[in-house]
Parts: C-alpha cells; structure tokens; sequence
C-alpha cells in the first residue's frame, strides 16, 4: 500500500477519518536487533524529538510502540512506506503528559450557577441575582466559587437571603471544600444551632449560635444529599467525553480521577468510565480513584468486586481516596502541625484536625494496600501528610514491601523531617502546580498560615532535592483550565503565567526539564509502567505529543502559550489542533 504524506500543517483533513478507526490494540513485542519490523502504521519525520540520550529527527510507530527512532534519512530508508507519514515542520515531539489529581466529570459537569473567581461581594451578589432570575421559584440553585479574601468578610446566609428568598441555594467555595447555603437551604435539610457537626466537618455558627450559612467540608453533605438530581446519565456521559477531549487538546494521555464518587455518585460514575472504555470513547489511561470515608457500609470486598466487574480497555479502577484534612485557608480544615497565625476565638480552629483516627487509618490503608489498591490521601497540611505517611509505612510493615505506590495528594505543606520518607517507604508527593502563581486562594492560605510557612508553600524543590518521587496533579476544576503548560511554567517561575512581580513559593522553583519529567517520567514511574510510558525510547508505548515550540528553548514565561499539535496514544492520533473540532 502506498505511504500517505501529510504536513503537519494538511494533517487535520484526514484526522476525522482516523478517529473512525481508532480502537484499543494490543501491545506488541519491542523491536530488537535481532528482529525488526518490516514497516511501521505512523512515521513522523522533520521534527524534533526529545528522548533520554538528546534529539532526534524522526519517529517510527508499529502496532501502538515505538519501532525505532533516527535522523530523517535513517527513518525514511527502512519505514519511508509507512501507512501514514507526517512531515512536523520543525516541531518538538515529547512523551504523553499525566495528570495524576484531576476530576474530568466533575468539569465536564460544572454548576449552573457557575461564578467567576475572585469576585468582590458586590459582583458576587450580582451573579447570584443572574443565576436566581434564570430558574423558577423553588428551584435549587447550585454553583460555585466564592473565596473570604475577595469578598472581603466572612460570609453568612444574611448576604444572600434577600437575593434568593424562594430559590434554596447552595454554593461551593473555589476550594470545593466549604460551602455557603443561604436559610431556606438550612431549613430544607433541617440544619439548626443544635445540630451536631459530622466527623470531619463543621457547621459554622454565628454569635447567636445559629448557623451562619458556612459548612465545612463533609457538613456540606447535610444538604448536598437532599439536593435532586442535576443530570441525567445521558448528560453525564456527554460531559465526561467533552472533558476528556479537552484533556486531549492539552497533550494529557494518562490521567488520574482522583474522587470517583464527588460528581454523581460512587457506582454511577464507575458505570460511565465503564461504558465509555467498553465504547472505545475512553481513549486515554485512566485510573478511578474510589472515594472512601468512614461510616460508608463499603467493606474492602464491596471495593474489588466494583474493581474487577469494571476495569478494562484504558480504565483502571484500582485505587481509593481518602480525605485527611481540609484545605489551609480561613477555613482553617487543613491539618497542621503549627496552629494558624490568624486564629482567635471562634474563628476557624488553632490547628485543624486529621478527619481519620491514625490507628483506624493504618488498619484502612494496611487493608486496601493488601487487596492491591492505590491509596491516594487529600493531605494539605503538614500534620495531614505525616499522617498518611506514617499510615503508608504501617501498611508496608504489615504487609512487606513491593505493593501498590501509594500518594499524599496536594501536600500544600510537608514538614522538613518527612520530605525524605516518600523514597524510604515507597510513597509519592503529589502537588497542584497550577496553583502555584499569586490568586485569591493563594492570598487567603498566606494570611492563614503567616509568612515563615507560606515562604515554602507547596515545597517541590525540597521534596526532589530529598530524593523523594514527586508527581503533579491539575485539581481540575478547582482550578480554571486543566492545560498543563500554564503549570509547568508556574513550576519554573512561581508567578503567574506571563511573569508577575508577585510570586508565590519562589524559593520552590525548579527548572523547566524537572517540571516536564514530572509530567512525563515521574508520573510513570509511580503508576509503576515506566518501562512502557514517560520517555521515548524504542520498545515503548507510543503515548506521544507533537508542540509547536521548543519548552527547553524558550523564556520560561512562554511556556503557557505552548500549544499541543498532535495526540496520539498507542500510535493513534486522538487530537489534531488542525482538525474541524
């Protein structure tokens, strides 16, 4: 059959062909000395190709694995046949990029009531008004983002009463972590000052001692669980593929969903990947974290019989999420070892609180690490990863060494003593770069924590410099967009993208190759397939991306215009930003 050539800059006219016929191969035998393929299914040439010993010119991909990699005209001898055959211009060829802290349904979803970040409490109260006018009366209106350091004030169900007072409405902060409800919310769940908070949350009174409106983390459960539902099975399938397709405009081959259950509900949304892997829609690696809490009624054996009925094509639903602490705002549910600088009574608490007993959390994670799960904690603060770490070395102890990698998500803060435990006991940090840049999150966890912490806030450099495994996670849609680029520049420069004199954490800046490695080979590494993905290298994965600039080249505060030109997992192009979308 006669090669098909194309420009990188034509491609887009056959990729819609291409996607008709992608589906889920098996992976062959890499190529050896010995024994070489006859031809190749994808060969980029005129590029620039980024492997382990330096740069190439072109690639050769057979039956989804890389068959051998060269100049032009070495590649061009032996496989210039191919069935397809792109000739990038001069573009950059990288390994697939991980995102190991994301929740794409949760995005795909998104509010009805969906606030710009930021907002000071005129504007806020405004787009409140927006959202009450667009519905019925009785109608629950549900969105998102509001932060204390923008509005100004704390706020209370009094500040949006009279914007909503036939509409029950609940709001989650930017955080995700509290939320404010106003009083017919209150009084349709039947919340009062005599309502006990639940284990690992907290109802905030006012100084009457009657709700104020604000919930904490999982009080915020009193009246999530009485809200109808938003969407229909339907609509939620529709938004997690919109959401995976915009993870693969960003060159994001590999992900981790890391609540499984936070959106729609535990067994609904396993249903979803499921279907969606089964169709052949799910086209990227996908790992389902399982969210856990104590009082569930899940027993470990409920946990692997949803595993193992669901796993299959690129899903893998072999990991559990466990909340340990909150987030070190105002709210002040991040667990710390230091207690908060803008503590007084009443307001927040002195050091928060680990919302798991550590001895019930040993047993949980020994349990969960013996059936070969994953544990990915929600640790924030410094006295929460301690935590999880002293648990992950319990189960080691327990169990024996070699299982599962287990994570501590976020890691805000790591005290100085525990940044060398993730290499000692087989365990990751993982951090949320595209935080990193000056925000009102980012104001409202410095005024909580005070100037000698926030110096370190979110420590990767100290973390890599003690030998320990750290990986990034986008937190997607906590944060706005999931495009990693604006993260790894956030890692280089710790301003905001484009450069600021305000920075953030500067002292934990690294450069652009240990930002890119973090996306690419770290990420492998600790879902322990570094022998197929996160490099290229012959006998790998084909889980690639072509960019339309060189990021080892450029000034650092360019890299968030690096745009994503080809996708392609397993040889397969799934993104083409020359095709129709």
């Amino acid at each position: 059959m006669p090669a098909r050539k194309f420009s990188s800059s034509l491609f887009g006219a056959v990729f819609l062909a291409s996607l008709s016929a992608i589906s889920l191969l098996a992976a062959c035998q890499p190529m050896t000395s010995a024994s070489q393929p006859s031809g190749a299914d994808l060969v980029l040439t005129g590029g620039k190709v980024r492997t382990e010993s330096g740069w190439e010119e072109a690639v050769a991909i057979s039956n989804g694995v890389i068959v051998a990699i060269g100049s032009d005209e070495e590649i061009g001898r032996q496989y210039g046949s191919a069935e397809t055959v792109i000739d990038l211009g001069g573009q950059v060829v990288l390994p697939g990029f991980h995102d190991m802290h994301v929740h794409p349904l949760f995005s795909g979803l998104g509010f009805k009531c969906d606030i710009e970040a930021g907002l000071t409490m005129e504007a806020f109260r405004s787009a409140l008004a927006k959202c009450v006018a667009a519905v019925e009366p009785g109608e629950w209106i549900v969105g998102r983002r509001w932060d204390v350091y923008a509005l100004g004030v704390e706020p209370s169900r009094q500040l949006i009463d009279d914007i909503s007072p036939d509409n029950p409405v609940f709001l989650n902060d930017t955080s995700g972590h509290s939320a404010l409800v106003n009083s017919l919310a209150l009084e349709l769940a039947g919340i009062t000052g005599e309502t006990v908070s639940p284990i690992g949350g907290k109802i905030v009174l006012d100084e009457r001692g009657e709700p104020s409106g604000v919930l904490h983390e999982t009080s915020m459960g009193l009246v999530s669980r009485i809200i109808p539902p938003q969407y229909s099975k339907e609509e939620i399938e529709q938004a997690l593929i919109s959401a995976l397709r915009e993870m693969e405009r960003y060159g994001i081959t590999s992900f981790v969903e890391a609540s499984t259950g936070f959106a729609a509900g535990l067994e609904l949304e396993v249903e979803v990947y499921a279907d969606l892997a089964q169709q052949g829609l799910l086209r990227q690696r996908s790992q389902l974290c399982l969210e856990w809490f104590e009082g569930t009624g899940l027993t470990v054996e409920d946990y692997i019989k949803l595993r193992d009925r669901s796993a299959g094509g690129f899903l893998s639903v072999d990991c559990i999420k466990i909340f340990l602490d909150g987030v070190p705002t105002s709210s002040h549910t991040a667990a710390m070892l230091q207690p908060y600088v803008d503590y007084s009574g009443g307001r927040g608490s002195v050091y928060g609180t680990v919302f798991v007993e550590q001895g019930t959390l040993n047993a949980v994670v020994a349990a969960f690490d013996a059936a070969g799960f994953s544990v990915k904690f929600h640790a924030a603060g410094d006295a929460a990863v301690r935590a999880g770490l002293d648990a992950i070395k319990a189960a080691r102890e327990e169990n024996g060494p070699g299982g599962p990698m287990h994570s501590v998500g976020h890691c805000t803060f790591i005290s100085p003593a525990d940044m060398s435990r993730g290499s000692e006991i087989g365990a990751t940090f993982e951090m949320s770069p595209y935080l990193w840049s000056p925000s009102p999150i980012s104001s409202d966890i410095a005024e909580s924590v005070g100037p000698s912490l926030i110096r370190d806030v979110w420590p990767v450099r100290s973390t890599l410099d003690a030998g320990s495994l750290v990986v990034p996670g986008s937190d997607w849609a906590v944060v706005p967009s999931v495009n990693p680029w604006i993260a790894v520049e956030t890692l280089v420069t710790r301003e905001a993208p484009g450069g600021s004199e305000a920075s953030f954490g500067k002292r934990q800046a690294i450069t652009v190759e240990e930002a890119i490695d973090l996306f690419t080979i770290n990420s492998a590494r600790h879902l322990g397939t570094e022998d197929k993905l996160g490099t290229i290298a012959v006998g790998k994965t084909a889980d690639i991306i072509v960019v339309d600039q060189n990021p080892y080249e450029i000034e650092p505060t360019e890299l968030h215009k690096t745009k994503v030109q080809l996708t392609i997992v397993e040889g397969k192009i799934v993104h083409s930003a020359d095709a129709p979308p």
